[in-house]
């Protein structure tokens, strides 16, 4: 066992300056930005993937721009072709609904139903979960608005539900007294659909939804902005009021750089009007769009190998292929997400965890499960996470953590012996990321760094025995504990933390 918890200092801790009464569009006006501290303490939030997309059933992540794609796939930056073959989605679709010039991706929106939806049936579950806030899409990159919109006649109110869904959930959502985002995905719109003659995307009369016509791979029109990309953003921030909004990839390309200050401003000053600290979620990983400490970082199906003092996100799905509802979901357990859930907040993090409806507004049955059986750890096991800090080191054990965009696939399961530190007041948790077989030893926690006075496991009665030396911590291995996943180990030191 080696240890791998060296604290690395991304970002500087040096307390701000207090907010102004408004934000100008500046950096040096934006720098004054700090992340609220509700936002900190939250630690678990539910990320919704809901829309047309889930109709096809498969294929649904990008299926409006896969059952386009009959020449081969292209690069979403350069618009290039990288692959000469069609997507499978291509002749899926023509099989399943037919021609794509006669049945296109707008057709499928009527199909979107979600007669089934309950808002506080939702709202219940993602509470009973253990989750502090709620982000759903409020429209991803087809173009399809979850709301009731004054701009596009693509939205949940004229066409699909018949009914702003999006709105009725984040009002059970406060009811219940949870945080509530928004999240957009509209930037990539732009190049989302091939536009072709021979499929109705080429046709102009539909360019509320397929953008208006050009080349793959154009850097998007400033009357596009301007005219739709921007108006609707505002009419998320305008009408909704979201306390966290949240932004997919392709808003970092070099065309939205005029509108990057002038929305962090405006969403800022929409909050301090209303005397609410809000938080701005990008993926700007190299700080091209935002400059570091202007909002809060977003990872993508990734996580830090180190602890990171300004707070971060990581954004992931139960579904291990899939965002969107689709026959072929491919779960994760909920030892797996626990786990992730304490390694990420050992690093200062958060996790916000996807679930993808049905096109009726059902969450399926083992969604729901992984979801409950999550909740039941943190029954248990909150205090170690909600409101908690982290501590001098993360933690240690064997087991790497893969970074980088898309790297969840390349990380393998945590061990027994992979131990992660938060704390809470002048008590310390150690958790163990797998369920233990053995007695349980901590390097780190030796006398070199800690003196301890006493040791609990949470959710167990029985008295917990260990010994310490100036070379580990050592944990008799407890009998009879009825614990499922993670087990976590409430410290009182000697003296203080």
């Amino acid at each position: 066992m080696f240890l791998i918890g060296v604290l690395v200092a991304c970002a500087s801790e040096d307390k701000k300056s207090s907010p102004p009464e408004l934000y100008e569009e500046s950096w040096e006006s934006l720098s004054h930005y700090e992340i609220p501290q509700w936002m900190k303490d939250a630690r678990f939030g539910i990320f919704i993937h809901w829309g047309p997309n889930s109709v096809a059933e498969q294929y649904t992540d990008w299926y409006p721009r896969w059952m386009y794609l009959d020449s081969g796939n292209y690069d979403v930056q350069t618009g290039q072709r990288v692959t000469d073959e069609p997507h499978p989605a291509v002749a899926y679709h023509r099989q399943k609904f037919g021609d794509q010039k006669d049945f296109g991706y707008k057709d499928l929106i009527p199909m979107f139903t979600m007669e089934n939806f309950n808002a506080q049936e939702w709202v219940d579950l993602f509470r009973k979960a253990g989750a502090q806030y709620i982000i759903p899409v409020a429209e991803h990159h087809d173009g399809y608005a979850l709301y009731e919109s004054g701009i596009t006649p693509y939205n949940a109110v004229e066409m699909g539900p018949k009914r702003d869904v999006f709105k009725e959930l984040v009002d059970e959502v406060k009811r219940q007294g949870l945080i509530y985002g928004a999240s957009s995905h509209l930037a990539f719109n732009w190049n989302y659909y091939n536009q072709k003659d021979h499929f109705d995307t080429g046709d102009p009369q539909y360019a509320d939804l397929y953008a208006p016509p050009h080349k793959m791979g154009e850097p998007a029109s400033k009357e596009w902005l301007a005219n739709t990309w921007w108006p609707r953003t505002k009419e998320i921030i305008d009408k909704y009021q979201p306390d966290i909004l949240w932004f997919d990839f392709y808003l970092d390309r070099p065309e939205f750089a005029p509108y990057h200050r002038k929305l962090a401003a405006y969403y800022y000053n929409s909050g301090l009007k209303r005397g609410k600290e809000l938080v701005l979620q990008t993926k700007n990983h190299n700080y091209e769009s935002y400059p570091q400490g202007t909002h809060m970082l977003d990872l993508e199906r990734s996580k830090m190998d180190s602890l990171r003092k300004e707070y971060w996100q990581t954004d992931t799905s139960i579904g291990k292929n899939s965002w969107y509802y689709s026959e072929n979901w491919i779960p994760k357990s909920a030892g797996e997400l626990v786990a992730d859930l304490v390694d990420i907040v050992s690093k200062n993090g958060c996790l916000l965890l996807n679930t993808g409806p049905g096109k009726d507004g059902i969450i399926p049955d083992d969604q729901q499960k992984t979801l409950l059986d999550i909740g039941k750890w943190l029954e248990i096991n909150g205090e170690a996470i909600y409101g908690s800090s982290y501590w001098e080191v993360y933690g240690e054990g064997p087991t790497k953590t893969n970074t980088g965009h898309l790297s969840e696939s390349k990380n393998k399961n945590f061990t027994e012996e992979d131990i992660r530190f938060t704390t809470k007041g002048n008590i310390l948790y150690a958790t163990t990321l797998a369920t233990p077989t053995k007695d349980i030893d901590i390097n780190y926690l030796n006398t070199l760094h800690i003196n301890i006075k006493s040791i609990e496991l949470l959710g167990h009665e029985g008295t917990i025995q260990f010994a310490q030396t100036g070379e580990k911590l050592s944990i008799k291995f407890p009998e009879d504990v009825a614990l499922e996943h993670a087990w976590v180990f409430k410290i009182t030191p000697q003296g203080k933390l």
